[in-house]
């Protein structure tokens, strides 16, 4: 099944330019108005949502843009319980 894509309105992905220095790996630019807005219309469409995943990507004609990432835990599967004080062990 495959779903479709969720852009990232209001958001820009940029190289940084030729003199930042090396640790500088991405622009990213946003659009408050619109940001905003994408962000609470994605509230709005899950009431429940806390956390909004967006990954970087390249076009095949080199442009990156930002895709949000739709991934969902299988309901199915049950969630993971924390481990408990007595589960932890000591690496050494």
């Amino acid at each position: 099944m495959t779903e479709e894509k969720v852009f990232v309105e209001g958001m820009l992905v940029k190289l940084p330019e030729d003199s930042a220095p090396d640790f500088v790996k991405l622009k990213l630019s946003f659009k408050l108005d619109e940001f905003g807005a994408w962000i609470g219309s994605q509230k709005a469409d899950d009431e429940l949502l806390e956390w909004i995943n967006i990954e970087i990507k390249e076009s095949k004609s080199g442009k990156w843009y930002a895709e949000r990432n739709m991934w969902k835990p299988d309901e199915k599967q049950p969630a993971r319980q924390p481990a408990q004080e007595s589960d932890k062990k000591i690496p050494w």
